[in-house]
């Protein structure tokens, strides 16, 4: 069995050097690119091409070649009369479809603020502006600009629609009452008009294990809670004020992009459902975004915009190097099951 530790101690060697090229790969990379911003490309996918492929697919499974020919002959007259009637008439509408899934730092902002910018260079009055959205809310500061990018949409003149399939819920629905028409699927949640703010106090347990904290500020309300030191009552209420300030500059955002909204009574910090949201007029109505943008595409050229980032050489490096010690790890794992329990 000599031979087999000599072979892993090779291995181990081994190893050992090709981690360390690897780091030593993307501290070189990181230091290059530590002050360039990656760059992003921007994606367009007309849904009209999409379904119609889809569609044809099934067609050609389903039918008969008989019935698959003349049903190709149909569509072939249909659309050269639809070039032919485009000469005569107007361009079709158009209609942008964004996609907005927000996490708690609405991190998907960076995208969309490159989103609209390039819809807005090519949309018209006549045009419109579909953003799929799902959030559950999260820092006030962060869905504040995430709102602000659609507001530029509404102060451009084009038509906002804005479609909730699963939650739009405290920033969420900052961001979707923007919209003139807001949408919601049956079971999606809109709501949660309010402010939430929570962290722990750890002053008792560092008192009894005679561990002094000490914070200096200048300003009186510089700190108002603290996670170390000891918390008073004063304190307490200011940021009770702060929070109440923050409730009411949001319900009177809602008020200005959506007064057919009953603000009062739905900023309690609840949520509602589907046709509930409909009926307080949180949303104009109960539908998906599926059967939504279907719709348009039988009179509208829809498009899909993403904003799309590359990746650097150092994340790339990262997830790969990743990957390979989960593989491992895996392998490991695996064969030591087998020879415990097999």
């Amino acid at each position: 069995m000599e031979w087999l530790a000599d072979y892993a101690m090779f291995l181990a060697k081994a190893a050992t050097v090709l981690l360390a090229l690897v780091v030593l790969l993307m501290l070189m990379v990181s230091l290059k690119d530590r002050h360039r911003r990656p760059d992003g490309t921007l994606t367009v996918n007309k849904v009209n091409e999409q379904i119609g492929r889809m569609t044809e697919r099934l067609a050609q499974s389903v039918l008969d070649k008989k019935a698959f020919k003349l049903r190709q002959k149909g569509r072939k007259l249909e659309a050269k009369a639809r070039n032919k009637g485009s000469r005569d008439t107007a361009e079709r509408p158009r209609v942008f479809v964004l996609c907005f899934d927000g996490d708690i730092k609405a991190t998907a902002v960076d995208h969309l603020r490159q989103e609209v910018t390039a819809v807005l260079e090519m949309a018209r009055p006549e045009d419109e502006i579909v953003l799929k959205l799902e959030s559950g809310g999260g820092m006030v500061h962060s869905y504040g600009l995430a709102a602000s990018q659609l507001v530029r949409i509404r102060d451009a003149g084009i038509p906002l629609t804005v479609c909730v399939d699963k939650v739009a819920a405290s920033g969420g629905y900052m961001m979707a009452c923007i919209g003139d028409k807001v949408l919601s699927a049956p079971f999606a949640m809109l709501g949660s008009i309010g402010v939430v703010a929570q962290l722990p106090n750890f002053h008792r347990v560092l008192k009894k294990h005679d561990v002094d904290y000490e914070m200096l500020t200048a300003g009186e309300y510089k700190r108002t809670l603290t996670m170390f030191g000891e918390n008073t009552e004063r304190g307490r209420e200011k940021f009770r004020e702060d929070l109440e300030n923050i409730h009411r500059l949001f319900k009177d955002f809602v008020a200005r992009y959506r007064p057919q909204l009953n603000v009062d009574e739905v900023a309690t910090g609840e949520v509602w459902f589907g046709i509930e949201a409909q009926q307080r007029a949180l949303a104009d109505d109960v539908k998906t975004s599926d059967e939504y943008i279907t719709g348009r595409v039988r009179e509208a050229d829809v498009f899909e915009v993403h904003y799309v980032t590359r990746k650097r050489m150092q994340d790339k490096l990262a997830g790969g190097f990743t990957g390979i010690v989960d593989r491992l790890l895996l392998i490991w794992a695996s064969r030591f099951h087998n020879q415990k329990f097999w």
